[in-house]
């Protein structure tokens, strides 16, 4: 934009790039030309710098209007109560510091309360303020943790807001529980699914996937010739929602497709169908490798592991090229396992359970491999049975089970159970082997903690707690524990906020640390009740 003239009267106008390297470099070293007279050059730049800025506002020459948008959709559900609303605002600010010193203080973590926060005003089905809008999409677009429920909550006018502002962007490609219900006109679901951006077709088809599978499948065939691999590959993946037999015949098409990544996936796919002809030939190469020797003193698992990977393999999803450090057979051997369906082995190894196929010792040191290979095999497949023979009993040394090799395999196979059983699990091991390794498996388990898994946290924060240790060994336990305990639980905790007598050979000052900790705890879990009582409108 060219300069506006100064006016009669005013300073001389200086232009805007010479300020702004005045500003940078110091009158000291450039000093712009024309500056009045008389005056200290700082003070000289930093008038005229304001003088300018209005000519630069006030010079905008007007344009023609633009068309109008389309007003956004009407959101049905009910406001939210006031106190509610006011409490949404509150945890949308900023999040205070803090300090210096790294230290927490008592004070809670409002930003560690919003996802909780979502998630009730989503069950009670309540829409929120507009001007609320702005915040809780920017709160959302720094935390993709935050995006499903923080887009459920948004509602339409999110979507509205998204298709004016780059920033936002990121709605449009959210998950069916951010998303808009997909369109149910046949005409509309077709236009938009063929000249759509990107990010509308990945929304329509995730929505379309989560209420009508069949059609959501057909739309996808109608142009998977003519999409590009990498969006072959965003597209198939959207299959997961609502696996089911019928997409058997697309997946096995897919398996022939250019790119490698979409055969591997629909391969996946295939294997978490145990009746589909995939997972039928993967059981029987599978079968091949691993039988039971009887001919010494106790029945034994043999294993022979592929020679070769064949294209037959590699057709089926069976990697060929093993990562560093990984012998061919044991990766070629683990990947056959993992697709066969798990059901298959109680046939195959003399109609044993899963606990007694599992308990069976394994020869020549194939057990690590084996064992692991079911661990992935019981979660893509989600087996129950089968997690819980690999997870064993929690009080077991290590807890990890004759299968689960480290506790991200743990955490994995706990998902498979029910909420309760995975609680109960937990808490088992929580109360034989402590915290110092419970952080991933606390991760899966539903919050509210149900009462006993709240009950064996708290049990041994405050066996730490008397151990006169630091309280930061445990800091992601406790974050955990002032999003996941049950506030119910705040008033058995109101003993442990005062300042214990620290034993002789405890840190120093642990016992202030852990009392601040505890109030933290304490003050936090209140809130949360207060949060869940102004959202039920009392």
């Amino acid at each position: 934009m060219s300069a506006t003239p100064a006016l009669p009267g005013t300073p001389s106008a200086v232009p805007w790039e010479e300020l702004v390297t005045a500003a940078l470099l110091g009158t000291d070293r450039r000093t712009p030309q024309g500056l009045p007279p008389g005056r200290e050059p700082p003070t000289a730049v930093l008038d005229l710098a304001a003088v300018e800025t209005v000519r630069r506002r006030a010079g905008l020459r007007p344009a023609p209007a633009g068309p109008r948008p389309e007003r956004a959709a009407a959101d049905p559900r009910p406001p939210l109560p006031p106190a509610a609303a006011r409490r949404l605002a509150v945890l949308l600010s900023d999040r205070p510091g803090t300090g210096g010193s790294g230290r927490r203080g008592s004070a809670p973590d409002l930003m560690e309360l919003l996802p909780q926060w979502l998630s009730l005003a989503n069950a009670r089905g309540f829409a929120p303020p507009p001007e609320a809008l702005p915040a809780l999409l920017d709160a959302a677009r720094g935390r993709t943790d935050l995006r499903p429920a923080a887009l459920a909550f948004a509602g339409p006018r999110a979507l509205w807001l998204a298709r004016l502002n780059p920033d936002w962007r990121f709605a449009l490609r959210s998950t069916p529980g951010g998303s808009e219900s997909p369109p149910q006109e046949r005409d509309r679901v077709l236009a938009l699914w063929q000249e759509g951006l990107f990010a509308e077709r990945v929304a329509l088809l995730t929505a379309l996937r989560g209420r009508w599978p069949a059609a959501a499948r057909e739309l996808l065939a109608s142009t998977w010739a003519t999409e590009r691999a990498e969006d072959r590959l965003m597209f198939l993946d959207s299959l997961r929602t609502g696996l089911e037999q019928p997409d058997e015949p697309f997946l096995e098409q897919a398996l022939s497709d250019r790119s490698r990544n979409v055969r591997a996936t629909a391969a996946e796919l295939l294997s978490a169908l145990p009746n589909s002809a995939l997972a039928g030939r993967m059981a029987a190469r599978a079968a091949a490798c691993v039988a039971v020797d009887r001919t010494q003193g106790e029945p034994t698992l043999v294993v022979e592991a592929p020679h070769e990977c064949d294209p037959g393999m590699e057709r089926d999803g069976v990697v060929p090229k093993p990562p560093a450090g990984r012998g061919e057979r044991s990766w070629w051997l683990g990947q056959l396992v993992e697709a066969a369906p798990l059901g298959s082995w109680t046939a195959r190894l003399g109609g044993r359970t899963p606990e007694e196929i599992v308990a069976l010792p394994v020869a020549d040191d194939w057990q690590d491999e084996l064992h692991a290979a079911w661990c992935r095999a019981a979660v893509r497949q989600r087996d129950p049975g089968w997690s819980r023979a690999l997870l064993g009993p929690p009080s077991a040394p290590e807890a990890g089970g004759p299968g689960a090799v480290s506790l991200a395999e743990r955490a994995k196979l706990l998902s498979t159970l029910g909420a309760a059983e995975r609680a109960d699990w937990v808490a088992g091991f929580i109360a034989t082997h402590g915290l110092s390794e419970a952080f991933q498996l606390l991760g899966v388990c539903a919050v509210p903690w149900a009462a006993p898994l709240g009950r064996a946290v708290v049990d041994a924060l405050n066996i730490a707690r008397d151990a006169g240790s630091y309280p930061w060994s445990f800091s992601g336990v406790m974050g955990l524990a002032e999003r996941c305990l049950d506030p119910a639980e705040a008033s058995r905790l109101d003993a442990l906020t005062a300042i214990p007598d620290e034993p002789a050979d405890a840190s120093p000052g642990a016992g202030g640390y852990w009392a601040e900790a505890f109030q933290r705890l304490t003050t936090t879990l209140r809130l949360r009740a207060t949060m869940r009582e102004e959202l039920s409108g009392a």
